[in-house]
C-alpha cells in the first residue's frame, strides 16, 4: 500500500497559503499516558504522541490522518491515494521534499488505507533533523502544492501503480471478492481506486479533498526514538500551534453494511497457471471485542504448521500455500483465505476441503491447546513490535485509524485474556456460509443472517485504561565508528574455533540481535549439488530427533523469540532475536535444530511443492522472467557449478531432485565447523555465557572440509537489448545490469557510492526517477544503484536500471535510459546534488548503525573481510572529502552508454516495438 512520489518544482493557482502564526498561547494539553506513550493535545485539536527510547539513536516523525478510501465518495476512488502523491510535490518552504528526504539521510514513506493516510519519516537523531521533519510535517499539512501541472504527470503515475497490481491473479481475485461481498460500504472499494476516476478527477476535487481533510482536529502526530521530551514539545507547539482549522466541521457518518442474506460466488478468469480460491467473511470492526476472538480463530485455521486448513491442504497435498488476512478497521471488516492450487491438482477438491473445513467448525470447535498455541504466537509478535520504536510509531497508525491509538494495547489484553469459549462463540456467529464470499449465491429456505453492529462508546473504552508497566527504555547508545569499535569485544573461540564480534548494550526491552555462520568446502567440492544445499537449512526447523516442527514453533512463542537459517553451496546462516532473559534457552533450541535435524520427508515435500507453485505463478511475470534472463545473458559458469544461473526448466529440474537422501548426505558432509564460522551479537547478554555456550555446544561439532571462497571474477557484461512477451500483464519491466572493475578497497569507491546515488539511489531525485517518473510520467516505479564488491580479489560490481511501466511506454522509457545516461557520462553531476546526497549518505549510515540487525551485518562482514569499524570511517570521511571533479572523472571511468548494458524487457509487447523514438543521444 505504499504510495510515495516525487516532487518537481512548480508554479501554481491553487494553494492559498496558510500562515503558521508561533502563537504563544497555543497550550498542550497532557492526556493519556501508557507503557511509555503520551498523549498530548493543543488548542486546535492535534493530538501528539511522545515515545522516549533513548537506545533507539533514531527519531521516527509519523503524522496520521483520518482520511482514507472509506470517506471518497462518487467519482472520487483512488483520490486519498492520489493525493498522498501529491502531498509529497512540496510546498514554499520545502519546494523539493524528495531531495531534503534524501539530503537528511531518512528512510521515508507515505501509505494510504481505508480509515487514515499516513506519513513518516526515520532518520538520525539530531536537533536539527528533528526540527526539520516537524516543520514539513507542519508546512505541507496546509500548504501543499495541489497544482494541475503536477496532477497531469500523476496521474500516469498513479495509473502505473494501479496497473501493477493488475498483474496478479491474487490480488485482483481479492479485490474482485472484497468488493462482490459489500453492497454499500466503502471497505468493497480497492484503496488504489479504480482508472476512470484516477485518470479524470479535476484538480479542484483534490483541492477540496486535502482542504477539507488535511487539517490539526483531523491528524494525530507521533515522535518516537532518541528525543527530549520538553524540547520536543516546545518544537511541536512552535511548527503547529498557529495553523487554523477550517470553518467547516468534519463530519463522519458511517454508512452500515447490511447483513448478507446467503452465499456469494466470484469467477475470475485471465491469463495465469497457477489456481487460486478464497473465502471471506463479514467480521466486527477492530475495537470489537470479538475482533481479538477471530484473530485466535485465523491463527487456528491458517497457522503454518499447525492451522487446521494449512493441515488439511497443505498437509493434504491439496494446495501449496495458505495465508489470510484481517484489516483492523474502524467499522465492520472482514477475513479473507487464500488458498494456492498449482495446475496438477484440483481446483474444485481444494474448495471443497476448505469448505468443510471451516463449516466443520460447529461441530468441531477449537480446543483449549490451540488457543493457547495461537496466542503465544501472537503475543510474540506483538511484544516484538513494542521493543521497536522505529516501527512502532507506524505501526500505531492502523489503531489511530480504527479510533484509538489504545486500542493497540486493549487488543493485545484481550488475546491474552481469551477463552476458548469466546473463540468458540465468534466462529458459531460469523464464520457461517450465509455470511461468506466464495462464488455462487445458494438460495435456502430459511436464510440465516448476521448483522454486525458498529462499536459504540470507543471514548469510554480507552478513557481509563492504563495498560501494563512499561518496557524498559535502554541506554543512549553512541553509533560513532569510534564508540562501536570501543564497544566491539572481538576474538577467536579457541576451542571451537569461531571468530566472534560482540556488542553489549541496554537496549528496550532487553533485546539482543545474534547472527551465526558456517562455512565449508571448495568449489569442486560443492559441485553438482543443485539447490541441496537451500533446502538443507530450510529444512533445519522442521523438527529435530526430540522436537516435533509444532514443537519448535510453540517454544519459539513461549520464548517471545525468534531463529531463521538461511543456506546456499557451502555457507549456513543463522539468525536470532531474543531478550536477555531467553537467549540462553532460544540458543539452546537453534543448536537442536543445527545438530539434531530429522529431515522428515513430508515437510520437503511441502517445501518443494510451494516452491514449485512459486515458479508456476511467477512463469509469466515480467520481473520474474527479466531478472532470471538477466543472470543467464551474463552467466560464466558451467553447468553445476554454485554460481550457474539456471533456466526456468531448469530450476524446476533441480527442486525435482533434491531428495532426503541428498540433503542427509550434504548435512554430513558440509555441516561443522573447519576454518570459517563466525558468531556476532549486540545488546543485552551475558557474553561470558555466550561465549561459554559456543565453546562447549560446538567445541566438538567439526567438519573436515575446510572453506575456500568460490571465485567469481569481473568479467564485462554483454551487450543486449532483448524482449520477453509475458501476455496479458497490464505491466511491464525493464532491467538493465552494466559490470565493470572495482573493489571496495579502491581509491574510488566512495565516489561509486555517491555517483550511484545521484544517478539511481536516493528518495525518488535521481536522475533516473527525476526523468521517468516526474518529467515523462510513466514509471510509477524506476530507479538504479551501483553495487561495488567487496571482494578485493575478485573486483566483480556492477551497476542496474529498472522501471516497472505500461507496455505502451515502453519506447519512451528506452529513451528516457538512453538519455540519462549519455548526459550523466557528459555533463556529470551539480554541486548541489554532491552537497546533498553526502550529506544524506552520511546519515543513512548513522541510522543503519543505529539499528542492531544492519551493524550486526556489518560487523560480520568486518570479521569475514579482516577488517574494523576503522575502514567505515574511513570510506565515510572520503566521501565528505569529495568534489565534483572527483565524482565526474569516475563517472567517466565507469559509466558507459546504453548500447553497451545487458537490458532486458519484460510485457505484453504485442505490436510494440522496443526502440529509440528520436536519435539517440551520444
Amino acid at each position: 500500500m505504499k504510495k510515495i512520489n516525487y516532487l518537481l518544482k512548480i508554479t501554481f493557482s491553487f494553494v492559498l497559503l496558510v500562515a503558521i502564526s508561533f502563537s504563544a498561547e497555543a497550550q498542550l494539553k497532557k492526556g493519556a499516558s501508557v507503557e511509555g506513550i503520551t498523549e498530548y493535545s493543543l488548542d486546535n485539536g492535534l493530538k501528539v504522541l511522545l515515545f522516549p527510547d533513548n537506545s533507539a539513536q533514531t527519531i521516527t516523525v509519523n503524522i496520521t490522518y483520518m482520511v482514507g478510501s472509506r470517506h471518497e465518495g462518487y467519482g472520487e476512488k483512488g483520490m486519498a491515494h492520489l493525493l498522498e502523491h501529491m502531498v509529497f510535490k512540496g510546498t514554499p518552504n520545502h519546494p523539493n521534499i524528495p531531495e531534503e528526504l534524501s539530503s537528511h539521510g531518512a528512510r521515508p514513506n507515505g501509505t494510504t488505507w481505508y480509515d487514515r493516510t499516513n506519513y513518516f519519516e526515520t532518520f538520525n537523531a539530531t536537533d536539527e533533523n528533528l526540527d526539520w521533519a516537524l516543520d514539513l510535517e507542519a508546512d505541507r499539512m496546509v500548504n501543499s502544492y495541489i497544482a494541475k501541472k503536477d496532477l497531469e504527470s500523476e496521474f500516469s503515475v498513479v495509473r502505473n501503480e494501479f496497473e501493477s497490481g493488475e498483474n496478479s491473479p491474487t490480488g485482483v481475485l481479492m479485490e474482485k471478492v472484497i468488493s462482490a461481498a459489500y453492497l454499500w460500504h466503502n471497505y468493497g472499494k480497492s484503496t488504489i481506486g479504480n482508472r476512470s476516476d484516477i485518470e479524470r478527477v479535476p484538480i479542484e476535487n483534490l483541492q477540496a479533498f486535502y482542504k477539507k481533510y488535511y487539517r490539526p482536529d483531523n491528524a494525530i502526530l507521533m515522535v518516537t526514538g532518541k528525543f527530549e521530551t520538553e524540547k520536543t514539545l516546545a518544537l511541536i507547539v512552535k511548527k503547529f500551534g498557529g495553523i487554523k482549522n477550517p470553518d467547516t466541521p468534519l463530519r463522519d457518518i458511517p454508512t452500515v453494511e447490511p447483513a448478507q442474506d446467503g452465499e456469494k460466488r466470484v469467477s475470475l478468469s485471465r491469463v495465469g497457471d497457477l489456481q487460486i480460491v478464497s473465502a471471506l467473511y463479514h467480521v466486527p470492526a477492530g475495537s470489537h471485542e470479538d475482533a481479538a476472538a477471530l484473530a485466535i480463530a485465523e491463527a487456528i485455521l491458517t497457522d503454518e504448521p499447525s492451522g487446521r486448513l494449512y493441515k488439511a491442504l497443505v498437509d493434504g497435498k491439496k494446495s501449496s500455500g495458505i495465508w489470510s488476512f484481517t484489516p483492523f478497521t474502524k467499522e465492520p471488516s472482514f477475513l479473507y483465505i487464500n488458498v494456492d492450487v498449482p495446475s496438477d491438482k484440483s481446483l474444485a477438491e481444494a474448495e471443497t476441503t476448505l469448505l468443510s473445513t471451516l463449516d466443520g467448525l460447529s461441530k468441531n470447535p477449537v480446543t483449549e491447546a490451540e488457543v493457547n498455541r495461537a496466542k503465544a504466537n501472537i503475543l510474540k509478535q506483538v511484544d516484538q513490535i513494542f521493543r521497536n520504536s522505529s516501527y512502532l510509531g507506524t505501526y500505531m497508525s492502523e489503531f489511530i485509524g480504527a479510533g484509538d491509538w489504545r486500542l493497540s494495547f486493549i487488543f493485545r489484553d484481550r488475546i491474552e485474556a481469551m477463552t476458548p469459549d469466546k473463540v468458540n462463540a465468534a466462529i458459531q456467529r460469523y464464520l457461517i456460509n450465509t455470511n461468506r464470499t466464495v462464488g455462487n449465491f445458494v438460495p435456502s429456505k430459511q436464510p440465516i443472517r448476521v448483522d454486525i453492529e458498529h462499536t459504540e462508546g470507543v471514548d469510554a473504552l480507552v478513557s481509563n485504561y492504563k495498560g501494563k508497566e512499561a518496557l524498559n527504555a535502554g541506554e543512549a547508545f553512541d553509533v560513532s565508528y569510534d564508540n562501536i569499535q570501543k564497544a566491539l569485544q572481538s576474538g577467536m573461540l579457541t576451542k571451537s574455533n569461531i571468530e566472534y564480534g560482540f556488542i553489549k548494550k541496554d537496549n528496550r526491552g532487553k533485546t539482543v540481535n545474534l547472527n551465526f555462520t558456517m562455512r565449508n568446502g571448495t568449489v569442486e567440492q560443492l559441485m553438482n549439488k543443485g539447490l541441496v544445499a537451500r533446502y538443507t537449512a530450510r529444512m533445519l526447523n522442521k523438527g529435530t530427533k526430540t522436537k516435533s516442527r509444532q514443537d519448535i514453533e510453540d517454544k519459539l512463542s513461549a520464548l517471545k523469540s525468534s531463529v531463521f537459517f538461511n543456506g546456499s553451496t557451502g555457507r549456513t546462516f543463522a539468525y536470532v532475536n531474543s531478550t536477555e532473559e531467553n537467549l540462553m534457552e532460544t540458543l539452546a533450541l537453534m543448536t537442536d535444530m543445527l545438530k539434531n535435524p530429522v529431515f522428515d520427508a513430508t515437510e520437503l515435500e511441502k517445501l518443494k511443492t510451494q516452491d514449485l507453485a512459486g515458479l508456476e505463478e511467477s512463469k509469466n511475470e515480467p520481473q520474474s522472467v527479466v531478472s532470471r534472463q538477466i543472470g543467464i545473458l551474463n552467466n560464466n559458469f558451467p553447468k553445476g557449478h554454485p554460481s550457474y544461473a539456471m533456466t526456468l526448466e531448469e530450476e524446476i529440474a533441480a527442486i525435482n531432485a533434491v531428495t532426503v537422501d541428498a540433503i542427509k548426505a550434504y548435512y554430513k558432509d558440509f555441516y561443522g565447523i573447519s576454518n570459517s564460522a563466525s558468531l556476532v551479537a549486540i545488546g543485552n547478554m551475558d557474553e561470558q555465557a555466550v561465549k561459554g555456550y559456543f565453546e562447549k555446544e560446538y567445541g566438538s561439532f567439526k567438519n573436515t572440509k575446510p572453506y575456500t571462497e568460490i571465485s567469481n571474477p569481473y568479467k564485462p557484461s554483454k551487450p543486449a537489448n532483448e524482449q520477453i512477451i509475458t501476455p496479458d500483464k497490464k505491466n511491464a519491466f525493464t532491467l538493465g545490469i552494466l559490470g565493470f572493475e572495482a573493489s571496495q578497497y579502491d581509491d574510488d569507491y566512495a565516489a561509486l557510492q555517491v555517483a550511484g546515488e545521484i544517478f539511481g539511489g536516493g528518495f525518488l531525485n535521481s536522475r533516473i526517477a527525476g526523468r521517468l517518473r516526474q518529467q515523462d510520467g510513466v514509471s510509477y516505479g524506476a530507479g538504479g544503484n551501483v553495487g561495488v564488491d567487496g571482494d578485493p580479489k575478485d573486483k566483480n560490481s556492477s551497476m542496474y536500471i529498472y522501471a516497472i511501466y505500461n507496455p505502451e511506454n515502453a519506447a519512451k522509457v528506452q529513451q528516457g535510459f538512453r538519455e540519462e545516461i549519455a548526459r550523466f557520462i557528459a555533463d556529470g553531476i551539480t554541486e548541489e546534488e554532491l552537497t546533498n546526497v553526502v550529506n544524506g549518505w552520511v546519515q543513512e549510515q548513522n541510522v543503519s548503525r543505529a539499528k542492531d540487525n544492519e551493524l550486526a551485518g556489518t560487523i560480520g562482514n568486518n570479521l569475514y573481510y579482516d577488517r574494523d569499524m576503522n575502514f567505515q570511517k574511513d570510506v565515510e570521511a572520503k566521501v565528505k572529502a569529495l568534489t565534483v571533479a572527483d565524482v565526474n572523472r569516475v563517472i567517466k571511468k565507469y559509466f558507459k552508454a546504453y548500447e553497451n548494458w545487458t537490458v532486458v524487457n519484460g510485457g505484453d509487447f504485442e505490436n510494440l516495438e522496443i526502440k529509440n523514438e528520436t536519435k539517440k543521444v551520444d
